[in-house]
């Protein structure tokens, strides 16, 4: 068996030299032990690595693509940096999301009903990047979406749109060979989930060949379902951060200032996204459409989360 061809710098061995940035193994063993790995520099990478210069933790945001619409949801989009986000996490509309509460499956349904597909979504990156160059997009949600489109054809209009990084949350470790290293190969991050359940025995294979960011979820359940507790996120973390010197940032269930504050002083990045779907949903007009307090509601959470985040500095 042969692997396929790897952008990047190749290395032997299972641990990231001095300085590196995203270093990801792939799960092909050498003689003797170690493994193939590689490291590549996206945007994930230098924004992390800005934010750990200035002292804090990122504030990442998630939206829904097409929700409630195409336009809308552009405007959105280029809301959120100027706002305070540091990463943006783009969902793909899914039919079937089973790892999402009510808002974020409500913000599904609102985008496909508005005709929002794949197609689209990209376009909708293509179109962010005309005005910013710099934010980190992340592309979440689930596989048969990519499947339907076509796992090769997704990567090279993927790359070629200015996506960064991608969370395919049903998608385990076992599969990696089916979209995992292909992205990698095609130079974008693909961020793991790693969650409370997840053991000291799971965890080498869930961190084995993810990059950008590791994406702890705070809670047991769907997102936006229960609040965190900020001492056992912190906790967890750690543990976590004893097995890879990536970014930790922590999701589920994170909707203020507050909440993200707490979570912030114990990781590496707070994402929120159920707060800022239901604040689309409250925005709408009563036939579902979007209205001119759209964008900039959700742009106001997000500068009122970005204050929480940036409260206290982290000691380095």
């Amino acid at each position: 068996m042969r692997l396929p061809p790897l952008r990047g710098r190749i290395r032997e061995g299972g641990h990231p030299p001095p300085g590196a940035r995203s270093t990801v193994r792939v799960g092909l063993p050498l003689k003797g032990g170690g493994n193939w790995s590689w490291t590549m520099s996206t945007r994930i990478d230098a924004r992390f690595a800005a934010l750990k210069k200035e002292g804090r933790a990122a504030l990442v945001t998630f939206t829904m693509a097409g929700d409630p619409d195409y336009d809308a949801a552009l405007a959105i989009l280029n809301a959120l940096p100027k706002a305070g986000a540091d990463v943006v996490e783009l969902g793909m509309p899914f039919t079937d999301p089973m790892a999402d509460g009510p808002a974020i499956q409500a913000a599904g349904l609102r985008a496909l009903k508005a005709g929002q597909d794949m197609k689209r979504t990209l376009s909708l990156v293509r179109e962010f990047r005309h005005g910013d160059a710099a934010t980190p997009i992340v592309l979440m949600g689930y596989y048969n979406p990519i499947y339907v489109y076509g796992n090769e054809r997704f990567l090279t209009d993927a790359r070629a749109a200015g996506v960064d990084g991608l969370i395919v949350v049903d998608l385990p470790p076992e599969e990696d060979v089916e979209l995992c290293l292909p992205a990698l190969n095609a130079g974008l991050n693909f961020i793991r989930l790693a969650t409370p359940t997840t053991d000291d025995k799971r965890l080498p294979a869930v961190l084995g060949n993810t990059s950008g960011f590791v994406y702890y979820v705070s809670i047991t359940g769907i997102t936006g379902a229960a609040a965190p507790d900020a001492g056992k996120v912190t906790d967890a973390v750690a543990r976590i951060k004893r097995h890879t010197r990536l970014p930790v940032c922590v999701g589920f269930g994170v909707r203020t200032a507050e909440q993200a504050r707490a979570i912030a002083l114990g990781a590496d990045g707070v994402v929120v996204g159920s707060a800022l779907v239901d604040t689309v949903r409250k925005s709408l007009d009563p036939a579902g459409k979007a209205t001119t307090a759209t964008a900039p509601a959700v742009a106001e959470l997000v500068r009122t989360l970005a204050q929480g985040v940036r409260g206290p500095l982290k000691s380095s």
